[in-house]
């Protein structure tokens, strides 16, 4: 791309280092700020920075938050004595969009992965595990991606967990609703297979 001005140059190079944002898709957003009153692209700028600087992250769950504590932590309405683990923030913020889960989160930042070099102590593990024994934990839910390393990642945690007395449980894994079997991968096939339910309960939750 040749530009004209080396200051719309520079403004399209920064939005195209965010993912998923190419050369054109960046120009396309900077052009539109470019024809945005002044008034508002300062305030776009200034909503980023604040966000960027003044950001925190909860001191239990490691979800992001205004203060100490995020909302969801803060929030009595919530069954404190239900944690669900996940991997990341995407994660809490996808399960919160479909509004059935009424626990609280613990984020582990990561999964162990020893070809990637993300070992146990790289993670929020050892915080997880002082919560069950601090708190009244009654249950333990795993939302982590269905793959080895977060199968490695429950597998540890799990034995970390022994002396504790609480449900571990993880979401059901199998056949996507609306997916084909013949396309299905032999290892959700096979999660399916075990996962399965009664007729009278799959027909009732539809």
């Amino acid at each position: 791309m040749q530009f004209s001005s080396s200051l719309l140059e520079n403004a399209v190079n920064e939005f195209a280092k965010l993912p998923g944002i190419g050369k054109k898709t960046a120009l396309r957003l900077v052009l539109h700020l470019l024809k945005q009153d002044t008034r508002v692209a300062g305030q776009f700028s200034e909503v980023i920075a604040r966000m960027r600087s003044e950001i925190k992250f909860c001191q239990r769950c490691f979800n992001v938050a205004d203060g100490d504590i995020c909302s969801i932590c803060a929030n009595s309405m919530r069954k404190q004595e239900v944690i669900c683990v996940v991997e990341s923030i995407r994660d809490v913020i996808a399960i919160e969009s479909t509004q059935q889960f009424n626990g609280i989160y613990h984020i582990l930042g990561g999964i162990i992965s020893p070809l990637d070099g993300v070992g146990p102590d790289q993670l929020n593990i050892e915080s997880l595990i002082s919560r069950v024994q601090k708190e009244k934990t009654e249950e333990l839910i795993f939302a982590l991606n269905p793959n080895i390393q977060g199968d490695t990642t429950i597998y540890y945690i799990q034995k970390k967990l022994q002396p504790c007395q609480l449900r571990i449980t993880t979401i059901a894994r199998g056949i996507a609703f609306g997916g084909e079997l013949e396309y299905a991968d032999e290892m959700t096939l096979a999660r399916s297979l075990q996962n399965r339910l009664p007729v009278e309960s799959y027909v009732s939750n539809r």
